[in-house]
Order: structure tokens, then sequence, then C-alpha cells
């Protein structure tokens, strides 16, 4: 058995995302288990190195982890011959550059979405990685929850027929920050730094909605500021330049419509943060983070309306849960672990800089429709 070690250079880690699901809940739960096994016997032990700006927040991490190299020096990692994978987590408007001086410095690129704050950013890094001649990936997590795999499995089963629309229902209240610390970075409700609903939670929509149900060809959409001041984490009050929330409608080939509601200004009154329903001839069904229900088209109920009395239909019973039949891992080690067998043994990835690019396209567009109150049509993207 060989042990490939990998040096990966894990830039922004110590930010909320990069610190629970790219380091411990992946990276370091890897570690733990033994490293990522290959088909041949061989096995890819991850060597992080984290990387940032912060020298005292990167000590504290790589101490609680058992991990021994932490740098404020980007340039020296990406000089070091034994880091081969960079990484990036970090805000939005820093991403990019970045990355393009990890393609230069010849290492093979995972990052997370947006890739960049605009598409001749995000197509530029994709035909650098390319012309480059290494490997590259985008976080595309969403696809590896429980509910979603579940959702996948009675696409390909052919469950629903012909699916006629997909409503997709995203957010919580996140706290405004006076009488209680809101969950969320303050950056995310300013533009100036990369913030906003659309250019946040657009790249997600545009990856599940193409790899489950079809290519986006056309939207409307309209953001809002609901909350227009907020209290930052210094307890500092600030104004809000970036929508926190977007209404979009969504026409996939093939006729399907999708109505998706993204917001950080609303309080949850169904099962789930997330939840998608798929409506088909042959049958329905709801998606959570980790529970599908289905309802046959044999099983479905009669409502009669008839508002002059109580319904004698509990609809919540008329639905059947999709067994698990499986255990389902963390979202982000799943792609984390194909990723690192993707630069070792040369297994299949789709998900590249291209794949990001395309979520990049869509929030762009969405600002656009927004900010000119019409349809826009999405062409397709090449390198």
């Amino acid at each position: 058995m060989t042990v490939h070690k990998l040096g990966i250079i894990m830039n922004g880690v110590s930010g909320r995302m990069g610190t629970n699901q790219h380091l411990i809940r992946s990276i370091v739960a890897i570690r733990n288990q033994g490293g990522v096994s290959l088909p041949n016997g061989d096995v890819i032990m991850p060597d992080p190195i984290l990387a940032g700006r912060n020298e005292q927040k990167l000590q504290g991490l790589a101490e609680a982890h058992n991990l021994a190299r932490y740098s404020t020096n980007l340039e020296e990692c990406l000089e070091d011959p034994y880091n081969v994978i960079y990484f990036d987590s970090q805000t939005t408007d820093r991403r990019a550059e970045d990355i393009r001086k990890a393609i230069l410095a010849g290492k093979h690129i995972y990052c997370e979405k947006p890739t960049a704050s605009n598409l001749e950013d995000s197509l530029e890094l994709a035909r650098l990685a390319r012309a480059a001649g290494i490997k590259n990936g985008v976080v595309q997590d969403k696809l590896f929850l429980p509910g979603l795999l579940k959702l996948k499995r009675l696409v390909d089963a052919g469950f629903f027929g012909r699916i006629l629309s997909v409503n997709l229902q995203f957010g919580y209240w996140v706290f405004e920050g006076d009488w209680q610390p809101g969950q969320r970075p303050s950056w995310n409700y300013r533009a100036e730094d990369g913030g906003g609903m659309i250019l946040d939670m657009f790249p997600h929509w545009r990856y599940v909605l193409d790899n489950l149900f079809g290519e986006v060809r056309a939207l409307s959409s309209l953001g809002v500021t609901h909350i227009p001041r907020r209290v930052d984490e210094k307890g500092d009050p600030y104004p809000c330049t970036a929508e926190d929330a977007a209404y979009a409608t969504f026409e996939l080939e093939g006729g399907i419509i999708v109505h998706v509601n993204s917001s950080w200004a609303v309080r949850v009154n169904r099962e789930d943060l997330l939840t998608i329903q798929v409506d088909g001839t042959e049958g329905s069904a709801v998606a959570g983070l980790r529970d599908c229900k289905v309802q046959h088209r044999v099983n479905t109920p009669r409502p009669v309306w008839n508002p002059d009395m109580p319904s004698p239909l509990n609809y919540f019973d008329q639905w059947q849960q999709v067994p698990d039949n499986q255990v389902f891992d963390n979202a982000f080690k799943i792609q984390w672990e194909l990723f690192l067998r993707h630069v070792v043994a040369d297994t299949p990835f789709p998900w590249d800089l291209l794949e990001g690019a395309k979520g990049t396209q869509l929030a762009e567009l969405g600002l656009v429709s927004w900010r000119e109150r019409r349809w826009v049509d999405v062409p397709k993207l090449d390198v």
C-alpha cells in the first residue's frame, strides 16, 4: 500500500464555512478516518497548510486540530512544490486574484463559489486552468445532501413522469445584530464586499437545477433589501447595500418552470430551511436537507375547495417518506474525497471552474433582470 501525501493550501479557513465544513468536517475528518482509499488499495492523506491574514486564528485552528502547518505568507505556500492543491474559501471579492496566482504556480484548484464577483473573471479562471492543464473543481455541496440525493434517485428512476414545475424555498431570519448577534457575517449585506443574496445563492441554484432537472434557459428576478440597517460584529450599526432576499422564476430546458424564494428575512414555517417541491405528471416529491417524501398519482387525494367548513384532509399525512437505503456522509466531505481521487487517480470530476462560471453567470444575469425589470435569456458558456 502506498500513502500519497498531498500538501493542500487552505486559504480562508478561519471563516465560518471554511472552519466548520471544509477544515473540521472534511479535511480533519478525512485525516482522522485514515485518508481516502483508492481502488488499488493506496491511500490519499491530505496534509493542509492553513493560510490567511490572522496568524493568531491560524495557530489556534492548527493546534486545536493537531495540524503542524500554517502561514500568513501565501506566496511562500505557492512556491513550495510540496503543496499541490490550492483551496480558496475567502470572501468572494478576494477569491479570483489568489486563484490566478495559484494557477500560475501550477497548483490544482479547488474553491468555493462563486468563483469570482463577475462572469468575466470566472471565465478567465476557467480558461487559465484549462490552458495550464491543471485539475480544477468548484464546491457544489448541495448535490450531496441526503434529501437531494434521494430526489436525484426519483428523477433517474422516472418517478415524476414529465416534470412540470419546481418550487424552491430557502432561508431563515438572520438577526439584525442589535439585540442578538447575526448568524451570518456582516459583509454578506455589503455589495462593495461581495455580499448579496443573488451573488451568494444563485450559483447554488444553478448547479442544483442544471444537475437535477435541466439547464437554465431564462430567468426573471427581483432583489429586495428588506432590512436596511444591521449591526456588525463589533456592535457598530451599518447601512445594508446588498439585497437580503431574492424572488426569481427560471425556465429550464424542456419547459420546466422553477420558482425560487431566497430570503434572510423570513421566519421558517416549513419542514426545513431548504425545501424543494417537484411536481410531475406521475407524481410529486418534497425534499429537504435530509428527508424526501413522495406522493404518487394513485395516492393523490381529491381536495375540494370549500372555505365554509374545516378541511377533512390532513394533507401532510398523504405523503410517504423515501427511505435512506444508505449511510450519508457530510456533503462537503464527499466532494472533497471525490476531488482528491480526481487529482491522484484521475477519476472523473465534472464540477470544474466552467461549471463555477455558470453559477456566476446566473447571478450576474439575475442582477441584470432585477435592474432592468425584465426576463433575461441565459446563453451557453464555453471556454
